[in-house]
């Protein structure tokens, strides 16, 4: 009795596997022939609302990571980036500014001292007031780095417009000499009225502060172009390059050799190991590529991101739901016939369903292809006219985010198409 009780699950569920498979060939066989066959048009048609929809998501999604990766004052040309993650940086007031790197003037010069690596290099991004003598102050975000007389770009400016070397670090004493420069981006020179050769106060933070100011001396104005946005300018960013010491002592970050990361220039796997090697807790990445994560960390990016995610599933499920629909409708003559042979109502919905699937997953990939090449498109267009460096990007979890929105789109829909195939029968064909 025994015996038999575990025998006859093991029948059912080997014929199960196998009504099962036949169905899925079924379908990949009916679809490859439809949509090749008279049916193209039509299948044609919903793979390619569902790659445009998938396509425009990934431009978007793309802009917003590069938005979020960073402003006008993450633009540079160095190989590697360090950046802090949680929990294992230091920040001078925890809670209220962002997280930052330790010791960064004596790691960075650890890094140098690496073969194959160039330069290495901490920055730190201050807001402060800079003031010439007849002009009145204006609030510009200071970016300090430690230039090397080579032709390196740190927040769209070019750092050998500055002394190579940080003399006021001293080893970490921040008491030797002062360079006292400065080199403007075009717009931070237009709103101070500033030009090479003025002079300029210094005073940290937005508000009017009654401190005694440091006094730089404008060393450059960026070639980037005017402030309204030509092309290799900061987009209009009132930005400026000082030395990296001198930034830290004014805003305190000095205690700590705080700064927002470290760039290194290079070969790519040299200085990725040195970075490794100084900081083996935070983030290291390559240049050219992005941290997915820093949406989680930019509100208005991460919303502009759902708010597409929302639109691109209610538009593709819409246009999936409709085309089925009306396949199903012009097919119903074929699922008659299934029942007729004995295919009970669960595997004929089966098959609807496995093809409006597999519809949606070519549509897929094919948005996969076209929101890559968008992502280059609005990049040429960008870099042709109003931005210096890339404005998307494009990242490996790309795929299976699209996908999977994809897939998601075709289980709205399928509702729709499941419900026209359950009102078909052999009798309501033979009537028709």
């Amino acid at each position: 009795m025994s015996d038999e009780t575990d025998e006859l699950p093991e029948g059912v569920e080997t014929r199960r596997r196998t009504r099962w498979s036949g169905l899925v060939g079924l379908t990949l066989a009916r679809w490859r022939q439809r949509a090749t066959g008279t049916t193209a048009g039509r299948i044609a048609s919903t793979v390619g609302a569902v790659a445009l929809t998938i396509a425009f998501l990934l431009v978007v999604t793309g802009i917003a990571l590069a938005l979020a990766d960073g402003g006008a004052t993450s633009r540079d040309d160095a190989d590697v980036r360090i950046t802090p993650t949680e929990g294992s940086t230091l920040s001078s007031v925890d809670g209220v500014e962002g997280p930052r790197l330790g010791a960064t003037n004596e790691r960075a010069g650890t890094i140098r001292s690496h073969d194959g690596v160039e330069h290495a290099s901490p920055v730190l991004v201050e807001t402060a007031r800079l003031e010439s003598t007849d002009g009145d102050p204006r609030t510009v975000r200071l970016v300090g780095v430690v230039p090397d007389g080579e032709s390196r770009t740190v927040a769209g400016l070019p750092t050998d417009r500055l002394e190579p070397g940080d003399s006021h670090y001293a080893n970490g004493s921040y008491d030797g000499p002062r360079n006292g420069e400065i080199v403007l981006s075009r717009t931070a020179a237009d709103r101070l009225d500033a030009s090479g050769g003025d002079e300029l106060a210094v005073s940290r933070g937005p508000m009017q502060s009654n401190e005694t100011a440091v006094t730089v001396t404008v060393a450059a104005v960026g070639d980037g172009g005017g402030g309204g946005g030509g092309k290799g300018s900061e987009g209009g960013a009132p930005i400026a390059l000082v030395h990296a010491s001198e930034l830290q002592s004014l805003s305190g970050a000095a205690d700590g050799q705080l700064a927002d990361r470290v760039l290194v220039w290079g070969n790519s796997d040299a200085a990725q190991s040195a970075a490794t090697d100084a900081y083996p807790d935070a983030s290291v990445e390559i240049a050219g590529t992005a941290d997915p994560t820093a949406l989680f960390e930019d509100g208005l990016a991460f919303a502009t991101s759902v708010i597409a995610l929302i639109v691109g599933v209610t538009i593709c499920a819409s246009f999936v739901a409709t085309t089925m629909g009306m396949t199903v409708d012009e097919d119903r003559r074929t699922l008659a016939v299934l029942e007729s042979i004995g295919v009970p109502t669960r595997g004929r919905l089966a098959v609807v369903a496995i093809s409006t699937g597999i519809t949606t997953f070519v549509g897929s990939l094919v948005g996969i292809v076209f929101g890559a090449g968008g992502i280059v498109g609005v990049n040429a267009i960008a870099s042709a006219t109003i931005a210096p460096g890339a404005v998307a990007q494009f990242h490996p979890l790309f795929v299976p985010y699209a996908i999977a929105v994809a897939l998601l789109s075709g289980l709205v829909a399928v509702p729709y198409p499941l419900a026209v195939a359950a009102r078909t029968s052999v009798l309501s064909e033979v009537g028709r």
